[in-house]
C-alpha cells in the first residue's frame, strides 16, 4: 500500500455515508492512525468522502493480451520481412519477427511478406506454424499478404510446383502462383488504385513491382477487388500462363476481403507507404477503432501521413 499519498488508502464501509470529519459507518479497516504515525499533519478531515483505490494493475494474461493489439507482426521466415520492417519504421510502427506459433500471441496482426513460396512453406511446416496462422486467421485478426503472401492466403492456387504445398486459407479466390513468368520476366508498372487513392489520398497510380509474381484469376462475391492490371498478351508466356490466353484481358492483383488483404506485388520495395497505412487503418478499424490499437516505435507517431524516411535501397 502506498501511504505517501492519502487518496491511496482505502475505506471500505458496510454501508451509510461519511461525513467530513467523522468516520464512515461499518468501518472495516483504520486508516486515520496509519496515517497520521506516518504523516501526523496529514487528517481524513481533509478529505469528505471515502477514498477510493486505484485499479488493480492488469494480471499477466490480461497485460499480453494488451500487448497483442500494440505491434504489427511479420511472418520472417524468408523473404522480404525486413524490408516491411523498415516501412512500418518510416511510419513510426513497432514491426514484430514472427517465427514460431506462440509469438502470434504478442501481434494482433500480420503481414505475410513476398519471398519463395515453396521455400516459406516448407519452413512454416518445420516450425509448426501453419495451424497456428490458419486460427489466427480464423479468428479475425487482419493479415495482409504480398506476393507469397498472398498465395499463401488462397483458398486455391494453380500452377504449384508438383505436390504442392501447404495454404494458410481465408481468402475466397484462385491465385495462379507464377503468372507474370520467371525471375527474368519481373517488371515494374503503374496501377490505377481508385480506394486506395481515396482512403490515403496521392496519386491515382501506385508504382507496382511484381518479382516472380503471382495473379489472381477468379474472387468470390464477397471479395473486393482494389486493382487489376491488363494482360499483356503479346509476351512471351509458359505453359501455365497459356492456360489463361483465352478470354481474359485482365487479372486481379489486389483485393481485400473482410480482415484479409493481399497484393501480388511488392509495396514494401518503395517509397509509397499508402498500401502500409491502408493496412494500418483497417486493422484499427478491425480491432475496434482504438487510437492506440497500433504501437508507435520511440520517438514515433501514428498519424501515417508522415514524409517517409527511407533507410532501405527502394524504388523512389
Amino acid at each position: 500500500m502506498n501511504v505517501a499519498n492519502p487518496r491511496l488508502c482505502l475505506v471500505i464501509t458496510m454501508g451509510g455515508k461519511s461525513e467530513r470529519g467523522s468516520p464512515p459507518k461499518g468501518r472495516l479497516f483504520e486508516t486515520k492512525g496509519l496515517l497520521n504515525s506516518i504523516t501526523p499533519r496529514l487528517s481524513l478531515a481533509r478529505f469528505p468522502g471515502p477514498l477510493v483505490l486505484p485499479p488493480s494493475p492488469p494480471t499477466s494474461l490480461e497485460a499480453e493480451e494488451q500487448a497483442a493489439t500494440m505491434a504489427v507482426g511479420v511472418l520472417a521466415l524468408q523473404g522480404s520481412f525486413n524490408e516491411h520492417i523498415a516501412a512500418l519504421r518510416r511510419l513510426g510502427v513497432k514491426g514484430v519477427e514472427i517465427r514460431k506459433p506462440e509469438q502470434l500471441r504478442s501481434v494482433g496482426s500480420l503481414i505475410i511478406p513476398g519471398g519463395e513460396s515453396t521455400t516459406m512453406a516448407k519452413l512454416a511446416d518445420f516450425h509448426n506454424l501453419f495451424p497456428a496462422l490458419r486460427e489466427f486467421v480464423k479468428m479475425g485478426n487482419p493479415v495482409w499478404g504480398t506476393c507469397a503472401g498472398l498465395i499463401f492466403l488462397a483458398d486455391k492456387v494453380t500452377g504449384q510446383k508438383a505436390g504442392g504445398q501447404d495454404l494458410i486459407g481465408g481468402l475466397d479466390c484462385t491465385v495462379h502462383r507464377n503468372f507474370f513468368g520467371s525471375q527474368i520476366q519481373s517488371f515494374e508498372v503503374d496501377l490505377l488504385v481508385p480506394e486506395l487513392a481515396s482512403k490515403e489520398g496521392g496519386a491515382d497510380t501506385f508504382r507496382g513491382v511484381f518479382i516472380r509474381a503471382p495473379a489472381i484469376l477468379e474472387v468470390g462475391p464477397k471479395v473486393e477487388v482494389l486493382a487489376d492490371y491488363p494482360v499483356p498478351f503479346d509476351k512471351p508466356m509458359d505453359e501455365a500462363q497459356e492456360e489463361n490466353k483465352g478470354s481474359e484481358k485482365k487479372v486481379i492483383v489486389a483485393v481485400r476481403q473482410g480482415n484479409l488483404l493481399g497484393t501480388a506485388f511488392h509495396p514494401e520495395l518503395t517509397a509509397d507507404s499508402r498500401w502500409h497505412t491502408y493496412f494500418l487503418k483497417m486493422a484499427s478499424e478491425i480491432e475496434g477503432g482504438a487510437s492506440n490499437s497500433i504501437v508507435a516505435v520511440e520517438g514515433g507517431d501514428l498519424t501515417f501521413d508522415q514524409q517517409p524516411k527511407n533507410d532501405l535501397p527502394i524504388f523512389q
